[in-house]
């Protein structure tokens, strides 16, 4: 029960966000590799560290170089226009780390981070400033959204290609800053329906041209148009330019897009009537008449319905709760989850209560250890004589447990598997061998880190999408979770080895 409990929210994780993976290469494999703890690898941790506030403090665009000869390291790093400094360093320090963690003997790395704003690093050996060669348009990391168009395709197309159409020509075209983030980079959206937008972002790096940046955008649009054309959004990455689109705004770059408002309808001048077309004016007007009338008792109409509808969930809702406690006696204890016992099979559990296997006492009654006969220990709380209020609070206390116990079990059991190395038993037994071990692992692994005691501890949605969809990413070890019990937390030598570590 614990394990499908634990897996179906792990499959429930994966089926929200929605986002599958298609390629996740960032670190270079078709060149040269340098010698982990060597001097190309000090050069490389030396400049991605300071590029964090170099491109923060240039407007967002920074390229330079360190080191001398075979051992020489160029870094770029480069934040979208009018990204706070704060989020430009933060984005720069994260994709920095990552590549540092990941790519641990490439010569040449890329990445497109897209928290807490859209931002790319890159290093190499060799010089790549103003370079749109063959390299730096083949790599490609492309991510998408699972779900599906639910509107009219064939509407949805037109919208999306006009969409991305005009925003590659306004991404590629060069701007009087060419050292700039500014430089080919734009932001654009289309109204699909009345109450939704495509939003789309498009940039290259400030260095190359014009044409080279309209050739990778259109590379990047049409592969994703050929693998994912009915897909809900995504993106595609390469080292000298990025291309995402989605149905809600994203990496803090739509701030200053307001919705165009649309064009006023003509408005009909009357015409002077003449003879024989006395009818129609007449016409004219009735309509005119009647439109108003309609509006005038709709919108009351909409707003009754929907007042009538809450009301009716309200009623609904308040009648099962008093039947739920209409159903209650004062000796029944139940929830979705518990379960009842005879008292002869408690009886006999705790040898008709006896005092050998009296545990403690607390206000409410007596507790007894107990075993069934198919060996499962349990503790047994046995109710003194008490006022009819005290055996409320004790059902309360005992629903309380129950819930408490259902999901800080649950998490415990999990965290005590990932820490003896056997967190695979989580999975069903029904399921076999139809799954892939590295997968399930760095699922319940995230899932842990969801659990984390101190929320700032606990990874960011846009952080778990890039961790579900990229092989890449490094992730943290868990802590102990927050649903770890405080007693078992001092007993417990998995966490003391934890924390003293």
């Amino acid at each position: 029960m614990k394990q499908r409990s634990f897996l179906s929210i792990l499959c429930f994780i994966l089926l929200a966000f929605g986002v599958a993976s298609v390629s996740a290469q960032t670190c270079i494999e078709n060149r040269k590799y340098f010698t982990p703890n060597g001097t190309y690898d000090s050069n490389r941790r030396l400049i991605l560290s300071s590029l964090p506030n170099n491109t923060a403090s240039q407007d967002g665009f920074y390229y330079g170089s360190i080191g001398e000869e075979q051992d020489r390291v160029y870094a770029l790093g480069m934040c979208i226009p009018r990204s706070t400094p704060s989020d430009c360093f933060n984005c720069i320090k994260g994709a920095a780390g990552w590549l540092i963690q990941d790519c641990v003997n490439q010569t040449d790395a890329y990445y497109w981070a897209l928290d807490p704003t859209l931002c790319l690093v890159r290093y190499s050996n060799i010089s790549f400033s103003g370079s749109a060669a063959f390299w730096e348009i083949e790599p490609q990391y492309l991510v998408l959204n699972t779900a599906t168009i639910a509107s009219d395709l064939t509407d949805f197309k037109n919208i999306w290609e006009d969409l991305t159409s005009r925003t590659i020509t306004a991404a590629s075209a060069a701007r009087s800053t060419p050292s700039s983030s500014d430089n080919h980079y734009r932001v654009d959206f289309a109204n699909l329906t009345k109450f939704q937008n495509i939003y789309a972002l498009m940039q290259c790096t400030p260095d190359i041209s014009s044409d080279e940046c309209n050739n990778c955008l259109q590379r990047g649009v049409l592969e994703y148009q050929s693998c994912c054309g009915n897909n809900t959004g995504g993106y595609v990455m390469r080292p000298i330019c990025f291309f995402r689109w989605q149905l809600f705004t994203f990496s803090k770059a739509f701030h200053n897009i307001t919705l165009a408002t649309p064009p006023k309808p003509p408005m009909n001048v009357p015409r002077p009537p003449s003879v024989g077309h006395g009818a129609n004016t007449t016409d004219n007007d009735s309509r005119g008449v009647s439109a108003g009338i309609v509006v005038v008792i709709t919108v009351p109409a909409v707003v009754i319905v929907l007042i009538l509808v809450v009301l009716g969930f309200f009623i609904c809702w308040r009648r099962k709760s008093l039947q739920r406690t209409e159903f209650e006696s004062d000796s029944d204890v139940s929830t979705t989850n518990s379960l009842q016992y005879e008292f002869k099979t408690i009886e006999a559990a705790t040898n008709k209560f006896s005092k050998s296997n009296k545990l403690g006492e607390g206000r409410f009654g007596e507790v007894y250890k107990g075993k069934f006969s198919n060996g499962t220990e349990v503790a047994v709380k046995r109710l003194s004589k008490v006022s009819g209020q005290d055996t409320k609070k004790f059902r309360n206390e005992a629903v309380l447990n129950d819930e408490t116990t259902t999901a800080g079990n649950l998490v415990t059991y999990a965290w005590r598997l990932w820490r003896n190395g056997s967190q695979l038993k989580l999975l069903d037994s029904s399921i076999g061998r139809n799954y892939q071990s590295n997968e399930v692992t760095r699922c319940i692994h995230i899932a842990l880190l969801c659990v984390q005691e101190n929320p700032e501890d606990r990874p960011k949605l846009s952080t778990i999408v890039s961790m579900l969809t990229s092989n890449t990413i490094s992730v943290p070890a868990p802590g102990i979770p927050g649903f770890f019990p405080q007693s078992r937390r001092e007993l417990d030598p998995l966490s003391e080895g934890l924390e003293s570590g």
